[in-house]
This record gives structure tokens, sequence and C-alpha cells, in this order.
């Protein structure tokens, strides 16, 4: 591409996606190869993208179709593909954007300029983890990815303003807390029952002598409360308090552990550092599997019927999720904890 190029950059529509994305985002912004960068994001995901220098970038959508009108305003000669999804590319192709970059997947190959190509195996696609599909794309339009280690910022206020709501309910700051997520946006399949969550909660709560908090996103209420009534030590429930999903990041900051299912809060920890333990079912570990210094992916090995990547257990039996002990929950956690660094 000649002469000044504006770039735009469409974000992931899922948490953990946008997360993994950050390097990907940062390093498009420190290139200097474009006379500006435009990026993309679903409104509700933007304070992600808060307190860090991609945040003056940022182009609020509140859904998909507005992606036309931003296109259009902003006119780019290049856009950079980081969603996986035909619409998206559809509609870069539909504003004539000149230079459309991303992976070929969804069949959206030919909606595509340039395309990274997955590898294949008997003409099925090879899991692949999205960050490295991200980079890859983005080398497309001769952008650099130095690492893959997300990257999340959050102010001192909202940080002390985090930290002032959990003295209030309860929470010994200097012993420290466990984080738990017990929720996934992509459907029931991600979920560990939250007499699992609760059993393996108590059991580490006693081992390193702290509480623990359980938060979720909009809507998993329920499922947040159902797991503090199961457990027996001091686990305190945020269903009733304001949360979002630039909160969540103080949150995640100060917590000695996390324990999450598959899902987008994983990758907070990733960014801060913070020892975590994900409980995985219907996915393949492949996708996921980077920023695994300080995470331990814990799963049941051996059934026919996983991954299925469906929303709902097709045969009714969860057995990926509930065969899986609180028990080896706990010991991948107390390992985890052995042997990295103490979060400051």
């Amino acid at each position: 591409m000649a002469g000044p190029v504006k770039l735009a950059i469409r974000a992931p529509n899922w948490v953990g996606d946008l997360v993994m994305a950050t390097p990907v985002l940062e390093a498009a912004l420190a290139s200097g190869a474009f006379e500006r960068v435009s990026i993309v994001v679903r409104a509700h995901l933007a304070k992600i993208l808060a307190g860090g220098p991609c945040e003056p970038y940022v182009e609020r959508i509140d859904k998909d179709s507005n992606e036309r009108a931003v296109y259009a305003r902003v006119a780019p000669d290049a856009v950079l593909l980081l969603t996986n999804s035909l619409g998206s590319a559809w509609r870069a192709f539909a504003s004539r954007v000149p230079v459309r970059a991303g992976t070929a997947l969804s069949g959206r190959r030919v909606l595509l300029t340039h395309a990274v190509v997955p590898p294949t195996s008997g003409g099925r696609r090879l899991p692949v983890p999205s960050a490295h599909l991200m980079r890859d794309a983005a080398g497309l339009l001769g952008i650099e990815v130095p690492d893959l280690h997300p990257r999340l910022y959050v102010g001192e206020a909202i940080v002390q303003s985090t930290r002032a709501q959990l003295a209030r309910l309860g929470i010994d700051l200097e012993r420290g807390y466990v984080i738990c997520c017990p929720g996934a946006a992509f459907g029931a399949a991600k979920l560990w029952p939250p007499e699992h969550f609760a059993a393996a909660l108590d059991r580490i709560c006693e081992e390193l002598g702290v509480s623990a908090v359980v938060t979720g996103g909009p809507g998993e209420e329920p499922l947040m409360d159902a797991v503090v009534e199961r457990a027996t030590s001091n686990v305190v429930s945020l269903a009733r308090e304001p949360r979002d999903l630039e909160s969540l990041k103080a949150l995640v900051k100060d917590a000695r552990l996390m324990l999450v299912g598959d899902s987008g809060p994983r990758w907070y920890a990733a960014a801060f550092d913070v020892p975590c333990v994900s409980v995985m079912g219907p996915n393949f570990p492949e996708v996921t599997a980077t920023s695994l210094e300080r995470c331990t992916v814990v799963r049941v090995e051996g059934l026919e019927c996983a991954p299925c990547l469906q929303k709902r257990c097709p045969l009714e039996h969860h057995r990926c999720m509930r065969d899986l002990a609180p028990e080896r929950v706990v010991a991948a956690a107390l390992a985890l904890l052995a042997r990295s660094p103490v979060h400051a």
C-alpha cells in the first residue's frame, strides 16, 4: 500500500478475544505505518480498552450493522478483520474498503484481498490458537506483533473504589482473595456445576486462609448466588453490586488467584499476571493455548464426544463438565500457586 494509509481494525465481539487482540491493536498503533487507526468495537466492550493507548482510537458500534456507517465516515484504505464471521467480511466488502485482511474462515475467503488460511488435515481445519491467527492476520498488513501477552489498564480511582467495595462486603484485603467467575456467555455447555465451584472454593480458601469473591456478567446473578449458597467458607457474591467490564479489571488485578470457566475473564488474569485455573469442557484446548505461563487448564480427557463445540450438550449428559471433580481443580490451583511468583 503506497502513500498515507488509513486503517480500520474490526475488533472481536467476545470479551476474551478482545483482550487477546490487545497486542495486535497496540502494535498497529505503534507501527507508525498508518496515517490514522480506527478500532471498531461493540459499545458494551469498549470499557475493556479504557485507560490504555487504544481508548482514543475506539469507534463504538451498537450492533454489527453499524459498521458500514463507520467505514463511510472514516474512509479506511484497509481493514484488518479480527473477527472470523462472514458478516464482518461482507460489510467491509460492501463498503468498498480497498484492502480487506483477515482469516479465511466462515466461507469468506472470496471477500478478502489478503487472507491467512488455517491449516487443515483430511479436509478438516486444525485448531490454532486464536491469538496466533490474529497476529498472522495483522502480518498481512505489515504489522509486527512483538509478543502475545494481553494488555489491560485500570485507573487508580477504580482500583480504590473496588477495594472499598470489597472491604464493605467483609473481604480482608491484607490476606487477599480468590476471584471466581462461574459464568460463560457462550452457552450452558461451558458451565461447571455451581456445587463444584463451591467445593473448590471452600478448599482453596481453607488452604490459603483467604476469602472468595464471585462475580459475573449481566444475567448471571442466579448462577453467582448458586455458588455462594453452596459454599461454607467466606464466599461473597457481587450479584447485587454494580459491575462492569472496567471494574472487573480492578477485581482481577488485586486477586491472588482466579477460578474461571472457559470464558473471557481468564484473559483478564493473563493480562495482570494473576494465577488462573480454567475449567474447560466442549472447546479445543489448542484454540486458547496462549498466555499459559500462569494458567492451568483442567478438563476431562478421553471422552469420545469432546470437544463438541456446541452451546448445549447434544447428548444431555454434560459429562465433560460434570465429571470434572473439584479435587482436580484444587490440586491444580495449589500446584500453580506453588510455582508462580508472588503476585503484587
